[in-house]
């Protein structure tokens, strides 16, 4: 096993939980009290880690923004290009997912009794403003009141820039701080391949072999999505902006997109993006510093699949989301994909601050975990092509 990376190791544990599902199908008493608990010792620890990483990672983005600020308008406007495809990227996610999840066949998910019911009020869209902003520092991290503690970073990250040389104390202790955070998630992330199939073995024995299909449309509906996405928007834009064929632009990066779906890393893509843009007429300088950019936060991929599995593991637990609750996704899922970490599995935690934002039950993360690692391929085809589609628009403007 630890010569297997750890979405391999993954993907064997979604494996063995299926037949330990379907051989333990008369033994459900036994699955719920001795290994549905190990499988809620992972959850908690995901749970323990999502406050403080998702606090940290966004302060310290904010504060390498240091870096970007210094290419002046080329880095403005790729920064306002990325944002732009991923708002349009979650909300295709949310959309499609929502008109498709009458035809989908659920999973059962029996959150149990640790996870009580939240009762939403009907708000308006000033009253889901105004509760994105806290009261005092505390509740909101204590809670889980992710939107707040999102905007608490955001305040806390943009003043540490700001003030500069007085908020150096500062600014290290969360460097710092994010460092030895993202390697506490290390050690938790070691033992997902056990929480998983702790988690998805009793899944497996409510709904017995029928799971599988389920999977598979979750799955499906995933790349629609990426592939809606990057014909319309990507080639849209390429077109429009970037005054380039979008059959020339998908054709000239088939090399680094092939790359990516095989190796699962944008970062080790990077390479050959670098290429391929310059071969598609893109100035080395520009290509260069705007791919590196978007392997770090251009993360359309993960934006998208967090919209589809939310609202796929909202239909599972029959949950009817309300208006608030979508906004909460869209919201939480777009600093998500820009904030995610750059390590194994860290995608998880922060869908497990999008569920939480959302009040979806976290014990979901565990069901759609077991499918991640084929979903992940796509998402960094997606990465790596809206990263160069953003390097021939800014060839074209600058």
């Amino acid at each position: 096993m630890k010569k297997l990376s750890l979405t391999s190791q993954i993907a064997i544990a979604l494996v063995l939980a299926v037949i330990a599902g379907i051989l333990l199908q008369d033994y459900a008493d036994f699955v719920n009290d001795y290994i549905k608990p190990l499988g809620s010792i992972f959850l908690n620890l995901l749970k323990f880690i999502v406050v403080p990483l998702v606090l940290f990672s966004i302060m310290a983005g904010i504060l390498s923004m240091n870096d970007v600020s210094k290419v002046g308008r080329l880095g403005l406007r790729a920064l306002f290009y990325f944002m732009f495809t991923t708002v349009i990227a979650v909300a295709l996610g949310l959309v499609v997912s929502t008109l498709a999840k009458g035809y989908l066949p659920l999973i059962h998910v029996d959150t149990g009794s640790s996870t009580p019911e939240v009762e939403i009020p009907d708000l308006t869209i000033m009253d889901q403003i105004v509760n994105m902003f806290p009261q005092n520092i505390m509740l909101p991290l204590t809670n889980m009141t992710m939107m707040q503690v999102i905007v608490i970073a955001l305040f806390f990250g943009v003043a540490m820039v700001h003030v500069g040389e007085p908020g150096e104390p500062l600014r290290k202790l969360t460097l710092s701080a994010n460092v030895v955070v993202s390697k506490i998630l290390t050690y938790i992330m070691a033992l997902a391949p056990y929480g998983v199939f702790c988690m998805l073995t009793p899944v497996v024995v409510s709904n017995g072999p029928s799971v599988l299909g389920s999977y598979a449309v979750l799955v499906a509906l995933g790349y629609s999505c990426f592939t809606l996405h990057a014909v319309c928007v990507y080639g849209s834009l390429v077109y429009l902006l970037g005054g380039m064929s979008p059959i020339k632009f998908f054709k000239g990066l088939r090399p680094a997109m092939l790359f990516a779906f095989s190796s699962d890393s944008s970062v080790a893509t990077l390479p050959y993006s670098m290429e391929c843009t310059e071969k598609l007429g893109v100035r080395k300088d520009i290509g260069n510093f705007v791919l590196s950019l978007g392997a770090t936060i251009n993360m359309d991929g993960v934006a998208i699949y967090l919209g589809v599995a939310s609202v796929f593991m909202a239909a599972c637990c029959g949950i009817d989301l309300t208006l608030h609750q979508y906004f909460a996704i869209a919201f939480a899922s777009t600093v998500a994909s820009i904030g995610t970490p750059g390590i194994p599995g860290g995608s998880l935690a922060l869908m497990a601050m999008v569920f939480a934002s959302a009040q979806i039950p976290v014990e979901c993360v565990a069901i759609v975990a077991g499918v991640d690692r084929i979903v992940d391929m796509g998402r960094t085809v997606m990465s790596v092509t809206g990263d160069a589609s953003c390097a021939v628009v800014m060839q074209n403007r600058s």
